[in-house]
């Protein structure tokens, strides 16, 4: 087996493509695990059972099925409902619903971690339940809770080649459809795989500098 550049070049055009779907799949699934596990961390923290345990329910239903089933059940049988999106976006949602689930424990142990003393001085000055939250208790929260939430950006991208199973090519989904029409997958694969690894790192590193900015 030797080394084939011109595959590496024709492989190109579609590794950039996979590359804007992969980096849209991991910001925007990113923005929706991190938002959607906010609200559930804070409604599983609810005083109302008609609101802590259908949350409680659902959070742990999409925590323990696997990611290709949900991303199945989305593409393939909400349309038996009328409701239909594009592959990719099936993907982000998919990928944004589930890591939400492991994000809101997150949340939730970062909230934990506030001082009870911050609690009671915010109801001693009795300061609305809303100001309490934005101003006093998340503001802390969100500082402890940097770290996790970063390693599971980097898990989010590492799934992101699920999302090719429903039609939308990511890097691995371009290199396979690539290999199965040149017969050539060396070059496709391992050009992926050092593409995943500098998406990667520098993601890492900004996590890192974005703790270190939050600590100060």
């Amino acid at each position: 087996m030797q080394w084939d550049w011109s595959a590496v070049a024709d492989f190109m055009p579609r590794f950039w493509d996979g590359v804007l779907v992969t980096l849209q799949a991991l910001v925007l699934g990113s923005l929706i695990a991190f938002a959607l596990g906010l609200v559930w961390a804070i409604a599983q923290r609810s005083a109302l059972k008609a609101v802590r345990w259908p949350v409680t329910v659902i959070t742990e239903f999409v925590r323990n099925t696997p990611l290709l089933v949900q991303l199945f059940f989305l593409y393939f049988v909400l349309p038996e409902w009328n409701i239909t999106f594009s592959a990719l976006t099936t993907g982000i949602i998919g990928l944004g619903l589930h890591y939400s689930t492991y994000t809101a424990e997150v949340y939730r142990a970062g909230i934990d971690g506030v001082p009870v003393g911050q609690w009671e001085a915010c109801t001693a000055l009795n300061m609305p339940r809303g100001r309490t939250w934005t101003a006093v208790v998340l503001p802390q929260a969100i500082r402890r809770v940097v770290p996790a939430l970063g390693n599971y950006v980097i898990a989010m991208l590492k799934d992101s080649p699920m999302i090719a199973t429903i039609g939308a090519l990511e890097l691995l989904g371009q290199a396979r459809q690539f290999s199965a029409v040149t017969f050539q997958p060396t070059e496709p694969i391992t050009v992926v795989g050092i593409a995943f690894i500098l998406i990667a790192y520098p993601a890492s590193l900004l996590m890192r500098a974005l703790e270190r900015r939050l600590v100060r």
